[in-house]
């Protein structure tokens, strides 16, 4: 660890700190209807969006219609990226000439987009065409992130309306946070990187000649338009294979320092969204104030194991400035640390660098992210709203510390909600560690992982945990396009996505209905240190009974492991 690199990961932390307010005012005046500085542009299209859909924008949605609604939209989704993927031999703008995705990698790659995971089991450059590729995977990575947009608007609805049989309207949210917020934001920044390098043509692949005289082929394309909605949707799935540490998706410092913004800034911003559209601010703060505590840790952890370096270089008498296998020399430790920590905080698999390289409990950190939900920022609009409901939770054990019915932002926490809220947070270690028991008890599971004992099964458990988590990212060292892996982390995928959102919602219809219940002298308070550390010890508590048992079989046998020398 350095002076460089603290230095550069509090200049990260104050970019994404000075954007939480401006752009969370910014969303939600727009998701309150109110006038925006890009209305009067954006707004005749928003109007013609709705006439040529048949939307009736002033007709709000019950929770379950607005769920059916959701939910239709990601099958038809579904069903048209998996046609392109089994239909790519015969679509044009495929220079060259790619043939068609065998239909278990369809069904996960299809799974993968719609479900704002992201997750690869193929080669970008080598496994799909420019059009499937924008048609296909852009488009995805633009509506799924604002699906996960539209349904934490609807949550904070639940908590912000009273008596309300509504919580707005699918088709509109949908709307507004593609055209509004992502849209304007990955044009900006598609540009930028365009002028620091990133491709962006339709040209064939280039056959050059090196300076040894060894002919290769070098991949380009419409590289920065997806790049910039890759990382602002916190989507992950690059348009090649090793994503950003590829120097055609991140040339420069300057690149890898905004990319790294974009993936957290969406998310950070909701948090003042939420206590705005709440009418209390502090609310916000108070959960951004959460997740930044739960950054910062895992961060801190991270950067010090990595920082250490390897103790079999150390003990070969080679000095080495902490642990540089797999990562990318020109950005050195501190950005990767930063990266797995972002990328696996934010529900992003797009790194530049291989966990897979990583010391056993720097590596770990990506996987508690991954294991806690993606809460600690999470997905555009998924970290939010598992965060509310760990608060939920949170909330329902301080009504019962101060001997009164549990309320949370004047709305009574009751038995349904409650349910609701442990269903849903607890589908997530049933997927998690059912696939994995599967996994290592088959021989299809058996034969993914390439190394043996411990580091193998945390392979194995990294795989789904960021399929479970919608994450997207990989261990590397997991050959996971089998039918075996890509069937199974394709429904390790739906589970996490959809079983989460529907009980997810049913609260949110439950608590819209409720009236709002003045606050009183046994209130708890839901602003102050007692219910951040309260919420954060929830976090660890409800992680450490599902995760942690599992969790210590991998990296911390590895770590011990290796301090005795006992490497794999």
């Amino acid at each position: 660890m350095t002076a460089n690199g603290w230095i550069q990961i509090a200049l990260f932390c104050l970019a994404i700190l000075v954007c939480v307010k401006p752009l969370g005012l910014y969303m939600a005046r727009l998701f309150e209807g109110e006038r925006t500085f890009l209305s009067p542009v954006l707004g005749p299209i928003e109007r013609g969006i709705y006439r040529l859909c048949g939307v009736r924008p002033d007709q709000e949605q019950h929770w379950t219609s607005y769920t059916i609604a959701m939910l239709s939209f990601s099958v038809a989704g579904f069903v048209s990226l998996y046609l392109m993927l089994r239909l790519q031999a015969v679509l044009p703008s495929n220079p060259q000439g790619l043939a068609a995705v065998g239909p278990d990698l369809s069904f996960n790659t299809a799974i993968s987009f719609v479900t704002n995971t992201n997750w690869q089991s193929y080669g970008g450059e080598s496994t799909l065409g420019y059009l499937v590729q924008m048609l296909g995977l852009a488009v995805h990575n633009f509506v799924s992130a604002a699906t996960g947009m539209a349904l934490v608007i609807a949550l904070i609805r639940g908590f912000a309306r009273r008596s309300a049989k509504t919580l707005g309207n699918f088709w509109v949210d949908l709307t507004r946070a593609t055209l509004y917020v992502l849209l304007p934001l990955a044009i900006v920044m598609a540009l930028f990187l365009v002028w620091q390098g990133v491709p962006q043509n339709f040209g064939a692949y280039t056959d050059a000649t090196g300076l040894e005289g060894l002919k290769q082929l070098i991949a380009q394309g419409p590289v920065a338009s997806q790049e910039a909605i890759k990382m602002l949707g916190t989507n992950g799935g690059g348009f090649f294979n090793v994503n950003s540490a590829h120097p055609f998706e991140n040339p420069t410092a300057l690149t890898n320092f905004v990319e790294m913004w974009s993936i957290l800034v969406i998310s950070a911003a909701l948090t003042y969204t939420f206590g705005r559209m709440v009418k209390d601010t502090r609310q916000g703060w108070a959960i951004f104030a959460v997740m930044s505590l739960l950054f910062l840790g895992g961060l801190s952890a991270t950067y010090w194991a990595e920082g250490q370096g390897n103790a079999a270089v150390t003990a070969a008498n080679v000095a080495q400035a902490g642990n540089m296998e797999g990562k990318e020399v020109r950005f050195g430790v501190a950005n990767s640390a930063l990266w797995a920590t972002a990328t696996t905080a934010a529900s992003n698999g797009s790194v530049n660098s291989m966990h897979d390289s990583f010391t056993p409990l720097g590596g770990m950190i990506p996987i508690i992210n991954m294991e806690l939900g993606e809460i600690v920022f999470g997905g555009v609009g998924s970290g939010l709203y598992g965060m509310l409901l760990f608060a939920v939770i949170a909330m329902f054990v301080a009504g019962l510390m101060v001997g009164r019915t549990p309320e949370y932002l004047g709305k009574k926490i009751e038995a349904k909600e409650v349910k609701m809220a442990m269903l849903a947070i607890l589908i997530l270690p049933l997927s998690i560690l059912g696939f994995s028991a599967l996994a290592v008890l088959s021989k299809a599971g058996l034969a993914g992982p390439l190394n043996a004992g411990p580091h193998g099964f945390s392979e194995i458990l990294y795989a789904f945990s960021s399929a479970t988590g919608n994450n997207g990212s990989a261990f590397a060292g997991l050959t996971a396009n089998t039918v075996f892996y890509n069937t199974t982390l394709g429904f390790a995928m739906l589970i996490g996505r959809f079983l989460f959102i529907v009980p997810m919602m049913a609260v949110a219809g439950s608590l819209a209905a409720k009236k709002i219940v003045p606050p009183s002298a046994g209130t708890f308070p839901t602003h102050g240190g007692l219910f951040i550390g309260l919420l954060i010890g929830v976090i660890l508590i409800v992680g450490g009974l599902t995760f942690f048992p599992a969790l210590s079989l991998g990296p911390i046998v590895d770590h011990l492991a290796m301090q005795t020398g006992a490497f794999f």
